[in-house]
């Protein structure tokens, strides 16, 4: 992760580009619980222009399942790696590649709900990852951390633990945003596209990190400490801003995000 200082976002320069947006911190303001943020219709109908502007070439990258997504923003039913790429939604408003909850995850969860459950700490089961949430009590961050780490020893291999700003996760090694990110600029609708995308916390390094590598734009908003991406914004509201810019200035038609000539059908 570099430690260069970083750019505020530009503007996006015409020629074919996709988006990328993680979900909670970049478009929405984190809560104690996931089940307690809010969209506003003007969030989805942002997003339904920018979708109809990029030909379908949007999608969320998110830690969240695509269930969890679609109550959050329905009716708006759009592409979506969910778990961290472990779920995927390829064509808009499509079936949901799902993934289960492996017999030890689901023990591991109950112990550390016995342990943590009761003390404002939110455990998530989603399938094979395992999320502790920690915001409404920080101070049993350490533990919660203590507990999955030692869970590790009696997983089989290849999981990890990922430590956010305000909780801890324990994942597959193959849940890795920046390879959801690949496979969703193999399909057609997102092909010879420059990706941007935007996130907000230490799971999304692995995404900024194979935009760079694809020379497309990074911005991490909010950063705490170094980061991959090149680009940083403010706060939730910087980043509606910048997207909402964009897709104002895509109408007036001088700044464009999708060619012209490159429309392709969903």
């Amino acid at each position: 992760m570099s430690l260069l200082p970083k750019l505020p976002a530009p503007e996006l320069p015409t020629g074919p580009w996709a988006l990328f947006l993680d979900i909670d911190g970049t478009l929405l303001e984190h809560a104690a619980h996931p089940d307690a943020v809010v969209v506003g219709d003007e969030l989805r109908t942002l997003l339904a222009r920018l979708e109809l502007q990029l030909d379908g070439a949007l999608a969320f990258i998110t830690g969240r399942s695509i269930a969890a997504v679609d109550h959050l923003f329905q009716p708006l039913r759009l592409r979506a790696a969910g778990l961290y790429g472990l779920e995927h939604r390829l064509i808009r408003d499509g079936p949901v590649e799902a993934a289960g909850e492996p017999a030890d995850i689901a023990a591991l969860a109950e112990e550390i709900e016995a342990e943590l459950g009761s003390s404002d700490v939110y455990i998530e089961r989603k399938g094979p990852i395992l999320a502790v949430h920690t915001r409404a009590a920080p101070q049993l961050l350490q533990r919660a951390t203590q507990l999955v780490e030692q869970a590790l020893g009696r997983l089989p291999t290849g999981y990890r633990v990922l430590a956010g700003n305000a909780g801890v996760e324990l994942m597959p090694l193959e849940a890795a945003k920046g390879a959801a990110i690949r496979r969703f600029l193999d399909l057609s609708a997102f092909e010879g596209r420059r990706p941007v995308f935007l996130g907000d916390d230490t799971s999304d390094e692995n995404g900024f990190e194979a935009v760079n590598e694809m020379d497309g734009m990074s911005i991490r908003i909010k950063p705490h400490g170094p980061t991959a991406a090149r680009h940083v914004l403010a706060d939730v509201g910087e980043a509606l801003a910048w997207l909402g810019a964009v897709s104002q200035r895509n109408l007036g038609g001088s700044t464009g995000l999708v060619h012209p000539f490159n429309r392709r059908s969903p």
